[in-house]
């Protein structure tokens, strides 16, 4: 069972992280859908505003409690993020909070975290996040089913639909373990999660192919380089999990890749913002797959201790 230092300091770190994510796949939503879906439209700016508030109450938590490690990860935020948001609310006319990515920026870390009244408070952050991603999870199943039927036209690809809706239900089954304070055994963990984050990359990687201009030649081969030896790397960890190959080589090769598409996304952001690469990026999405693969590494660091 999770001691209540753990409880609270997973939580957290996990919220920080997953609900800026799912606030930033409602604001990607939110922004690809036709005049005629405003219906829609409006839903998602619901759900973007409800894990904004979801946020603000982990950031209030989090601050003098939350481990320095997940702090200096460049998961929560990187130097890009405020820009990256204020860029993409000039671009779309949507207000986003940045207020929230100000204060994230000045959250203090601690070692320790043993309070029963923040334990108390934590767990109800849980349970009100449980109730809020089953929601978002059941409005992306219905956009997807509705796209992949030809009853809905959305800029965003189906693949990239299917991914939100697959980290959504991620964040959802981890959100549960730990409200049920379960133990968890690092070197499973290890498995599920390279896997699942490997194939992560693998579409992002995939997904800037596809969005970058056609004559962005040189980065459109890189990303598709990523996309394919990722595609490789989820293969291995699945074969890791059956035991056919050695996962400390899978969690070796994928701490490699991952630093290597980290600085291929950080260097992106940046061109984004600098209005230096041709494409329909939207900067935020370049700011949020940089902080995917920051996130991924933290992790891949934890594991090779421990494989």
């Amino acid at each position: 069972m999770l001691s209540v230092d753990q409880f609270i300091k997973q939580s957290l770190a996990l919220h920080l992280f997953f609900a800026r994510i799912m606030k930033e796949h409602s604001f990607f939503l939110q922004i690809g859908f036709t005049p005629k879906d405003y219906n829609l439209t409006n839903q998602a700016d619901s759900f973007r505003k409800s894990f904004d508030a979801l946020l603000a109450t982990a950031i209030e938590l989090s601050n003098g409690v939350i481990s320095p490690e997940v702090l200096q990860s460049g998961e929560i935020i990187t130097p890009y993020t405020l820009k990256a948001e204020m860029a993409s609310s000039y671009y779309t006319g949507v207000p986003l909070q940045t207020d929230l990515t100000q204060a994230e920026a000045g959250l203090a870390g601690n070692s320790t975290a043993n309070n029963s009244i923040l334990e108390q408070r934590v767990s109800y952050l849980n349970s009100n996040a449980i109730r809020l991603i089953n929601s978002l999870i059941q409005f992306k199943s219905v956009i997807l089913s509705n796209v992949l039927s030809c009853n809905l036209f959305t800029v965003n690809y189906p693949l990239l639909i299917d991914h939100i809706l697959r980290e959504a239900k991620f964040y959802l089954s981890l959100v549960q373990r730990l409200q049920n304070r379960e133990d968890i055994n690092l070197e499973k963990e290890a498995y599920e999660q390279e896997s699942f984050w490997n194939r992560i990359m693998a579409e992002h990687s995939k997904f800037i192919r596809g969005l970058l201009d056609p004559t962005e030649n040189d980065l459109i081969v890189a990303a598709n380089n990523f996309g394919n030896e990722f595609d490789q790397l989820t293969n291995q960890a699945i074969q890791a999990m059956d035991r056919t190959i050695p996962l400390k080589k899978v969690t070796t090769e994928s701490l490699a890749a991952t630093e290597k598409i980290r600085d291929f996304n950080t260097a992106g952001t940046q061109g984004l913002l600098g209005c230096k690469i041709r494409s329909i990026i939207i900067p935020l999405l370049g700011d949020h797959v940089l902080r995917e693969s920051n996130h991924y590494l933290r992790l891949l660091n934890m594991f090779e201790k421990i494989v």
